[in-house]
């Protein structure tokens, strides 16, 4: 048996987070995105029958100027489900009753990334990118977070060549008001 599989579970565990030379250090770390920290501001909303789920939000985007935010909870359900899913370029939509198990991303004027599960009245479940035209049945509760400190932007990620989140500190607004050079 090899020396690593003799070894306690809490020695394996700091060799990976410490990044000791054991065999399984020799997995690369996940690289993360260092942001600056910031405060949150929420928001509580309820939709209604008959409203689009994305276009909703899209509208509460703009008219917040959200720049940084994410959905922080979501419920309800929906008549029609809109989705693309994993790998594919079109639409599936499908039509009957769903109860939204998550709804989770990110949200800025600049651009939005969404992705919804739902499950049908079998339990089944799907899931993708939330598209336009997922339409409410009864009511969905949304709870949406903003980082006012963060802005949140899409720019082609060279590896992807998708356009990706990036984050920065948010600017401040500029008051128009020229610095005393004097």
């Amino acid at each position: 048996m090899p020396h690593y599989f003799r070894k306690p579970a809490a020695w394996l565990l700091s060799g990976l987070l410490l990044g000791s030379t054991g065999v399984l250090a020799q997995t690369p770390a996940p690289v993360a995105m260092p942001a600056p920290a910031s405060s949150l501001r929420t928001y509580a909303l309820r939709l209604h029958p008959g409203d689009d789920l994305r276009l909703a939000l899209q509208r509460f985007v703009e008219q917040h100027q959200l720049r940084a935010a994410a959905v922080l909870t979501c419920v309800g359900s929906l008549t029609t489900v809109s989705l693309r899913l994993a790998n594919q370029t079109g639409a599936s939509t499908r039509q009957g009753h769903f109860e939204i198990v998550s709804l989770v991303g990110t949200l800025a004027v600049s651009g939005s990334h969404l992705h919804l599960a739902v499950a049908d009245s079998t339990g089944q479940m799907t899931g993708g990118h939330l598209l336009e035209g997922n339409k409410v049945y009864t009511t969905v509760e949304l709870v949406i977070g903003e980082l006012p400190e963060l802005e949140f932007r899409r720019e082609t990620d060279p590896v992807s060549t998708y356009q990706e989140l990036t984050i920065y500190p948010r600017r401040a607004p500029k008051t128009g008001k020229r610095k005393n050079t004097e």
